[in-house]
């Protein structure tokens, strides 16, 4: 025989609260006094009580859900999924739920955007990967739809956003090259389109100003592409254009490609060459110690974007929630560069 789901009428017979008191408690209502509240969710946690997401939906007009509209990468990305990961534990436990919505690579990413809000699937969107004149950010904005970037538009003082200062990482890369006597930089940029890829090479001509060295853009292939292509390309370049002594990309994938291919010109990073990359977690460093990074806290984005979100649903007329986080040079023991 089925078991009787347990709604919210049954934790009402089992506290002796009131139907809406129990309602209100299990939002974690500041007005419901917080023993009452720790009852009823142990409660409710006790007897296996699962809200019936339909009927809060027809009640409040709310679907509690919020969707990460999120692109796929063909190219090595441990950064996506400690994000998802990020995102996910941070709403955990505020009443709302994460939805993943991906789109493949060359699929518009405005459709599936789209999609969310008209059906209204759910009540927020965050999305990433994004353009200095995001076509999203400007639907959602006409739309009057709750949501958060990952990344700076050109219009982001409207809206709420999460941004890594890529500026500071290039300023901070063709610095440290500087320092150690690189002249030939050569970047393994982002896709054209994305804005942090402008904002990447802004910063390595920043720190360059002046100087004797030179910057130049890898053709035919970025951060983003498959590493055969990036491994062709470089490999291309190095043999056909003008002097390279170092690599600069955003991408662990795009990193350990750029690797391959100039060990196999006969080449130690470290040594005759260098490279320069960021990492999310401690895998370059592992994989060639020599390699230069900056560190990312994912973990930060995901809490930032996490409540900015929620503020965007819940509280829709405050200024949105913004935060610009700057880069810092992963600090290199000099031992293990041999």
């Amino acid at each position: 025989m089925k078991t009787k789901r347990p709604t919210l009428k049954t934790i009402s017979e089992l506290t002796g609260y009131a139907v809406p008191t129990v309602s209100r408690a299990l939002q974690d209502a500041p007005d419901i006094a917080k023993r009452t509240r720790q009852r009823i969710q142990e409660t409710a946690r006790e007897i296996g009580y699962v809200p019936n997401r339909e009927g809060v939906r027809l009640r409040t007009g709310m679907t509690k859900t919020i969707a990460m509209v999120l692109g796929t990468d063909q190219n090595i990305n441990e950064h996506t999924g400690q994000l998802v990961t990020a995102l996910a534990e941070n709403i955990e436990g505020t009443g709302y739920h994460l939805l993943v919505k991906p789109y493949a690579v060359g699929a518009d990413p405005l459709e599936k955007v789209r999609y969310v809000v008209e059906t209204r699937l759910a009540d927020a969107i965050v999305i990433q990967h994004i353009e200095d004149k995001d076509p999203r950010v400007h639907y959602m904005q006409e739309m009057n739809f709750p949501f958060v970037t990952y990344g700076r538009t050109l219009a982001s003082d409207s809206h709420a956003y999460f941004d890594f200062d890529n500026i500071s990482f290039g300023e901070i890369a063709g610095n440290a090259l500087l320092d150690r006597g690189r002249r030939h930089i050569l970047a393994i940029a982002p896709p054209p389109g994305q804005a942090y890829s402008r904002h990447m090479v802004e910063g390595l001509r920043r720190a360059i100003a002046g100087t004797d060295a030179e910057i130049d853009v890898l053709e035919g292939a970025s951060s983003g592409s498959p590493q055969s292509q990036i491994r062709a390309s470089l490999r291309l370049r190095l043999e056909m254009g003008s002097p390279v002594d170092a690599i600069v990309t955003p991408s662990s994938g795009a990193a350990i490609a750029a690797v391959a291919v100039v060990e196999l010109m006969g080449r130690k990073v470290g040594d005759d060459f260098d490279l320069f990359g960021r990492e999310s977690l401690p895998f370059l460093s592992i994989f060639r110690p020599a390699i230069l990074t900056v560190v990312e806290n994912v973990g930060l984005a995901g809490e930032f974007l996490a409540k900015a979100v929620i503020r965007a649903i819940e509280t829709p007329d405050a200024p949105p929630l913004q935060r610009l986080e700057r880069y810092h040079l992963r600090h290199v023991d000099s031992r293990d560069r041999h």
